[in-house]
């Protein structure tokens, strides 16, 4: 009987040292991020901004997703994202919320070798024009605000490009803008966008996933056309690559427990 009890009594410790409790949220606006630990993914605008900020203790993830589990386990007391993935993941943890007040502004921009002005110069006429006819716009509404998860544009159907194969490298981790169906297509607004781009080139769309920190390299080594991943076109980035004109506005913000 006295070995009985004592196994239940190492089993009751054990759940009760795994079950440890999360900590009550306290950043409520972005001034109380200074000395707090916030989560990031690694290499992205909120790594940066998380970064400069005083006396924060940055922890960096591969995936967004990672920072966004353990800010609910109470691994980290907030997390950096752009809007609109924050606000899938958000959807999906309804114990998290984003803050009212966002952290910075940010301009999204494709990433193309400094040494492609030609394709630059392309690219940019291809934007302009599918500006102008409101594509860009259906794109973006039929995903973040209508619910798309696969396909938002009709397109890249031909057999022939006369143009050849742009190869475009993602990190597809970033939902609405690029995520990974189960059977391996990536899928998104970004996706979406440069298969219009694409078509207007006449040419045929290879998407390839990498991690966020390898997108700049894989430009600069010409294993990739350009890289297109929700990125905000910033002075380092831009020291290594060129950005095509702005294609899609968005925020920076915070997310953090409910509660």
């Amino acid at each position: 009987m006295k070995k009985i009890f004592m196994a239940f009594m190492l089993c009751l410790s054990l759940f009760m040292c795994g079950c440890k409790k999360v900590p009550e949220n306290t950043v409520h606006s972005p001034a109380d991020l200074e000395g707090k630990t916030i989560g990031v993914q690694l290499k992205t605008t909120g790594d940066v901004y998380a970064t400069d900020i005083k006396d924060a203790d940055v922890q960096r993830f591969n995936r967004g997703r990672d920072a966004v589990l353990a800010l609910r386990d109470g691994g980290v007391d907030a997390v950096m994202l752009d809007d609109e993935t924050a606000k899938v993941f958000v959807k999906e943890f309804e114990d998290l919320t984003i803050l009212e007040e966002p952290y910075a502004d940010e301009e999204y921009g494709i990433a193309i070798g400094k040494d492609n002005s030609e394709l630059l110069e392309k690219v940019n006429t291809a934007l302009a024009k599918l500006n102008a006819e409101g594509v860009i716009d259906r794109i973006a509404k039929a995903w973040i605000e209508d619910g798309e998860e696969q396909s938002a544009y009709d397109g890249q159907t031909g057999s022939d490009y006369e143009a050849g194969t742009l190869v475009m490298v993602t990190n597809a981790e970033f939902p609405p803008y690029e995520s990974m169906l189960d059977d391996g297509t990536i899928v998104g607004i970004d996706v979406d966008i440069m298969k219009a781009i694409c078509d207007e080139l006449d040419m045929k769309l290879q998407v390839k996933h990498t991690a966020f920190d390898s997108l700049i390299a894989s430009v600069e080594r010409k294993t990739a056309d350009v890289a297109m991943a929700a990125m905000t076109i910033n002075d380092d980035r831009l020291e290594h690559v060129n950005f095509s004109n702005t294609y899609m506005y968005a925020k920076q913000v915070i997310i953090v427990r409910a509660k």
